[in-house]
């Protein structure tokens, strides 16, 4: 028997490389004999550059850069084991956790931390780069980043545009004469299932605006600045943003990255399954083992449960798949439609929150191992 074993991360408690260690551990203490095949996983969310860089032997790199509030910050990307090829989570250098209730401000934030995330990947050779949107702190249509990169964003004056993005609304012309001439020659995938355009009342400020601290007030001075920016950008850059869907991923930043980079959006997930070779691995499996902390009706939204069941399924359609969750949520039944053939959670009982994120790896072990002996 062939079991390929490609969990996401339990978020808090365990990397995806984690949750499949336990659960290869608790098949081995059954009496099932098979080969198991490790793939950690993800879907571009948090953990997506850990997972990649698990899955293909690579190594972290740690860089100080801009914070989203101007500060120094420590940030970390990965180089996948090809060694060409980087893996970026925007998070890392402009995501939420590094302002709290008082700090946060999508008026002033930026995206400059994640250019200079680039720019370091690039030093380090790499070819090819993988950037997670999500979790930012930033509502600047990645005019940051663009200004890491090269590119000049001027005023009527000619001065250069102060960060964030109220900022925007005083855009008079961009300047890409500057721009890092490795970028047109760097292949850039964007890891996104976000496809809110950069404006309106589904785009960037409308809707992840308030979570950043943005009032009724500050989402309109937000939303007409970046409708000003993409009209700039279409003037200067002969490019079309605004409504692209995706552009208003993670504060805008996918309209930044289409706008002066040649990124193209795609699934997280199906990055990951291509990167990881998931398909290749998963031929002539028997059985897959995958899961994540919370397993709901949004698992069929794109989430990696889902996109491990069908990457495996289009390998070996007779392959089972099972999934494991510390939740189990509502409308799990719509799962078994896209793939997933079992849901079991790994709780023991009725724990604390604490219990169940300190026990993660010894319950998935303890459930894996119980499913082995039933197979057996």
């Amino acid at each position: 028997m062939k079991i390929i074993i490609a969990p996401d991360s339990f978020k808090g408690s365990l990397t995806a490389k984690e949750a499949a260690e336990a659960i290869e551990r608790g098949l081995r203490r059954s009496p099932l004999k098979a080969e198991t095949v490790l793939v950690p996983m993800a879907d571009g969310g948090e953990g997506t550059v850990q997972s990649l860089v698990d899955a293909t032997g690579g190594h972290m790199i740690q860089a100080q850069v801009t914070g989203p509030l101007g500060q120094s910050v420590m940030a970390s990307y990965g180089i996948l084991g090809d060694g060409r090829t980087a893996a970026i989570e925007m998070a890392a250098a402009s995501g939420i956790q590094f302002v709290n209730e008082q700090t946060r401000d999508p008026l002033v934030t930026t995206t400059y931390g994640t250019g200079e995330l680039i720019v370091k990947a690039l030093d380090q050779g790499a070819q090819e780069i993988i950037v997670g949107l999500g979790g930012s702190a930033t509502n600047d249509g990645g005019a940051g980043m663009a200004q890491a990169l090269g590119a000049r964003l001027l005023d009527a004056d000619g001065h250069e545009l102060t960060q964030g993005g109220a900022a925007l609304a005083r855009l008079d012309r961009i300047d890409i004469s500057g721009l890092d001439p490795r970028l047109a020659s760097t292949r850039i995938r964007l890891a996104s299932d976000v496809t809110n355009p950069l404006t309106g009342p589904e785009g960037a400020s409308a809707v992840f605006g308030p979570q950043k601290g943005a009032d009724p007030s500050m989402v309109a001075t937000l939303d007409a600045a970046l409708a000003h920016y993409a009209a700039v950008i279409r003037k200067d850059l002969h490019r079309e943003v605004e409504t692209k869907p995706g552009a208003g991923a993670a504060g805008g930043l996918g309209a930044g990255f289409l706008a002066f980079t040649p990124a193209v959006m795609a699934s997280g997930v199906n990055i990951v399954v291509e990167t990881t070779h998931l398909k290749e691995l998963a031929r002539g499996a028997d059985l897959c083992f995958t899961g994540e902390g919370g397993i709901d009706f949004q698992t069929g939204f794109g989430k990696t449960p889902m996109g491990t069941a069908q990457a495996v399924k289009e390998s070996s359609p007779g392959c089972k798949v099972i999934a494991l969750a510390g939740n189990v949520g509502a409308g799990t039944e719509e799962l078994y439609k896209v793939g997933i053939d079992a849901i079991f959670s790994i709780s023991p009982g009725a724990v604390s929150l604490e219990d169940a994120m300190t026990k993660a790896a010894d319950n998935l072990a303890a459930v894996a191992e119980n499913i082995g002996r039933l197979l057996a």
